[in-house]
């Protein structure tokens, strides 16, 4: 490569490192706002907050809170800067840690509200009898918080390797951890276990459960419309899409690398697949929205509130400009 391709190189980097911090920012700021709309909504109706349905939910919200206020400014920073900073493998090994644990984490969640749905709507009063609810609801949810940090603090923090190929001038340090590398076994357990199979069972559960209740319906005599389903339809579809949609590519990439090819579209999974995932805690908070349709009509009446507030000191001030 001469002088000129390279010159040429660097400004288009450049130029998409610029691009992706845009990205980020303009959909970090609505989703930081909307989750704080979301988080005082629950403060405000107990009800609503201690619904069995939507603990989960107000779980997710929160390690999803997490990755805004500290996971995408780390990849903010890198972007507006064009490397790593600091450029010491601690600070990637801590990086890729906190990043993959809350990958997981928000997966995890998300596949355990699709299951413990089926529950909820089918076989509600389960959650009455005490040792079933903290058998079937409460355990999924330690579960899915304390497994992915045990998990990577043991193949992350403790995992013994040394000289890790970190890229410091790749986002999350190209993700160049030692049991990722060297280590097939555990490369391909974390890439299927922890990242593929809840996508799976989240997309499975979602759409079992549109089959269940057209099922039921239909025992029950009840004609079946599509306006009737059409809600219910569409957040099931965005939320198995969201994380299908985001993480299938990453996967496949990740799992070819893994199965014996390393180099295999190793810079569009650095440069591209990896900054899709950043995406999908900008867009979690608006699909929530859809599930919580007491939120829209507690929003719409802050807005009229405040329309109606604005109007009436509009109406003062011109009064006392008139006298």
């Amino acid at each position: 490569m001469n002088t000129t391709d390279s010159e040429v190189f660097v400004d288009t980097k450049f130029l998409l490192h610029r691009v992706k911090f845009s990205i980020l920012l303009i959909l970090q700021i609505p989703a930081f706002i909307l989750s704080l709309l979301i988080f005082f909504f629950f403060i405000k109706h107990r009800t609503i907050r201690e619904a069995p349905h939507n603990r989960a939910l107000l779980i997710l919200l929160i390690v999803n809170f997490i990755q805004l206020l500290f996971a995408i400014p780390l990849s903010l920073s890198f972007y507006a800067v064009g490397y790593v900073s600091p450029a010491t493998p601690t600070f990637c090994t801590w990086w890729t840690f906190f990043d993959f644990t809350l990958y997981v984490t928000s997966e995890y969640l998300m596949a355990t509200i699709s299951v413990q749905r089926h529950m909820l709507v089918f076989n509600g009063h389960i959650l009455r009898i005490r040792w079933k609810r903290i058998l079937f609801h409460h355990l999924p949810l330690v579960f899915c918080l304390t497994y992915p940090i045990t998990f990577y603090v043991f193949v992350i923090i403790l995992y013994p390797c040394e000289g890790a190929p970190w890229d410091y001038g790749s986002n999350l340090c190209g993700a160049a951890d030692c049991y990722l590398v060297f280590n097939k076994f555990l490369g391909t357990f974390d890439w299927g276990f922890n990242n593929g199979l809840p996508m799976v069972i989240n997309a499975l559960a979602n759409i079992m459960l549109i089959v269940r209740v057209v099922q039921q319906k239909k025992r029950q005599q009840r004609p079946v419309t599509w306006k009737q389903q059409r809600r219910m339809t569409v957040q099931l579809f965005c939320i198995s899409s969201l994380y299908l949609v985001i993480w299938s590519p990453s996967l496949i990439v990740g799992l070819v690398q893994i199965l014996g090819f390393p180099t295999f579209l190793a810079d569009v999974q650095t440069e591209y697949f990896v900054f899709i995932l950043d995406t999908i805690c900008l867009f979690l908070p608006w699909i929530c929205i859809g599930l919580l349709p007491e939120l829209l009509v507690w929003i719409k009446t802050l807005c009229r509130c405040q329309q109606r507030h604005n109007a009436v000191g509009s109406v003062i001030t011109r009064t006392q400009l008139n006298k």
